[in-house]
């Protein structure tokens, strides 16, 4: 992703275009309670987008039901995210950001469920906007 492509919002900015959870997730990096969020269960074809800027993120086609809580994917849209390295709450993890606006999405393990990747993108559905595919 290119310097011009990103998104690049002051703090009061975000508060204003995001709600109030997906500020406190996005922005703070905080996590959504296990199962409450509106993508775990669905299994419409389409591509997930970032809630905050729009950038592409996740095809549907790698959704699968990790019994987490939380929409979880194989892989994500290359060049989509980024990820860094996260230890906090006493836990070493991987953090997934998006590349374009950097907002907090996730975490990402290596308990996956395909041999492809061997990937679990634990993604909080308040991060994300599905674009439906059109029939």
């Amino acid at each position: 992703m290119t310097e011009e492509n990103k998104v690049q919002l002051s703090d009061e900015e975000w508060k204003q275009k995001l709600t109030p959870e997906q500020y406190r997730i996005m922005r703070q990096k905080e996590t959504e309670a296990p199962f409450s969020g509106e993508y775990v269960d669905v299994k419409e074809k389409g591509m997930f987008k970032c809630a905050a800027c729009g950038n592409l993120l996740f095809s549907s086609d790698t959704k699968f039901d990790s019994g987490t809580g939380w929409p979880s994917f194989d892989q994500a849209i290359p060049g989509s995210v980024e990820m860094h390295e996260d230890n906090s709450q006493g836990m070493n993890r991987t953090e997934v950001t998006c590349a374009r606006c950097g907002a907090h999405l996730g975490h990402v393990f290596d308990d996956g469920p395909t041999e492809t990747t061997g990937k679990r993108f634990c993604i909080n559905s308040a991060c994300l906007m599905l674009q439906k595919e059109q029939k």
